[in-house]
């Protein structure tokens, strides 16, 4: 294994930190409440960074999230990437790329995603009778065999899901039906209401009642997109845990008590340390199961083990760097405290430790590691 960057991807990153740095500031973050920064995503589009994920893969999209997560910008950029771009070049059809990714990559198109782990939705949402994939006999709705699946058809969804992050941004949004089928929903023919988040992350609730959606990839696409999107937002998570201990770092050392500043004492620098290795372990499992999935391996116990540590080590690292700065963490206006919300909500989002590692184990147990792997 070498995470070592490309010329290509390190060109993307130090890009992305500029833009994240210039203008996600806490005047903007501030302004923008929990709605997206509009001018923000579309000097990323403008940029090219979007449209660069198609070239630098999963590994370079986690990198560009890092430097989103340490300055908690307010754009959809996760999602449109994972549940939009990835989405759509991994399992769209000709036609659906040819469509779709020019609206994706230059921001005009923004796609949410409303997946939910292995039973997604618990039959929240439903397919007509009908709807989808034909196979070669023309079944409608086939997906029990590899391969079986000539053609992607439309169909009517029907039923809620109750939080999709981004989902007022989104002109589309992806969902999972209770057989594990994905569609491409037009916002614009669903019924949306606004619903509040940990984060300050623009989301919604939503509501299909026969709905038109379009199919989206054939068997093993609903595992292989839940996969990448736990590595995804494990860098995200990784760069928020990044940010939050940066921010920890620079008040401790210029906060003074007693003569002497804070970051001198030992309990403030083991703590400082145990964040730094629990960054770490975040970083290095999600690069690993990124890299397995630019490569064509099976990468899905490495994407519950990149969502296990940003869970787990995620929620402890914002605890810390919010009790490291005193009285002034527990400001709500604090940036650091924008940090807690953030890595509070992706521990929430990524399905929380233990259910990820209930998941892990059960793939282990039952031979599947190799699942997942697209």
């Amino acid at each position: 294994m070498d995470f070592t960057p490309t010329e290509e991807q390190t060109a993307a990153r130090d890009l992305a930190a500029r833009i994240f740095g210039d203008l996600s500031t806490h005047e903007r973050l501030t302004a923008a409440g929990t709605g997206g920064d509009a001018g923000l995503w579309k000097e990323l589009c403008a940029a090219g960074l979007v449209a660069a994920v198609e070239d630098i893969g999963l590994l370079g999209l986690v990198l560009l999230l890092e430097e989103q997560g340490r300055t908690t910008a307010q754009v959809p950029f996760a999602a449109s990437c994972v549940y939009g771009l990835l989405a759509v070049t991994a399992h769209g059809s000709p036609e659906q790329r040819e469509r779709l990714l020019p609206g994706i990559t230059d921001g005009t198109v923004v796609v949410a995603g409303a997946l939910s782990g292995p039973a997604p939705g618990r039959g929240a949402v439903r397919a007509e009778p009908g709807s989808g994939a034909r196979d070669s006999d023309g079944e409608a709705g086939a997906v029990s065999g590899a391969g079986a699946v000539r053609e992607r058809g439309p169909g009517r969804l029907t039923g809620a899901v109750p939080a999709v992050p981004w989902l007022r941004e989104a002109t589309h949004v992806l969902v999972a039906d209770d057989r594990r089928r994905l569609w491409l929903v037009r916002t614009a023919e669903a019924a949306r209401e606004p619903v509040e988040l940990t984060a300050p992350w623009s989301a919604g609730r939503l509501t299909l009642d026969g709905t038109p959606g379009e199919a989206l990839g054939t068997v093993g696409a609903y595992d292989d997109l839940l996969a990448t999107a736990r590595i995804a937002f494990a860098g995200l998570q990784a760069g928020v845990c990044a940010g939050s201990l940066a921010r920890a770092v620079e008040h401790t050392n210029t906060r003074e008590q007693f003569g002497r500043p804070l970051a001198a004492r030992q309990g403030v620098q083991l703590r400082a340390a145990d964040a730094h290795m629990d960054i770490e372990a975040i970083r290095v499992t999600a690069y690993e199961a990124a890299w397995r999935r630019d490569a064509g391996l099976p990468f899905a116990t490495h994407a519950l083990t990149a969502a296990w540590w940003a869970s787990e080590a995620g929620q402890r690292v914002v605890h810390t760097g919010q009790h490291l700065h005193g009285g002034a963490g527990a400001d709500l206006e604090h940036p650091v405290h924008r940090h807690f919300l953030w890595g509070r909500q992706l521990d929430a989002y990524l399905g929380c430790g233990g259910e990820a590692l209930q998941e892990l184990g059960e793939l282990i147990a039952n031979g599947e590691a190799g699942h997942g792997d697209g």
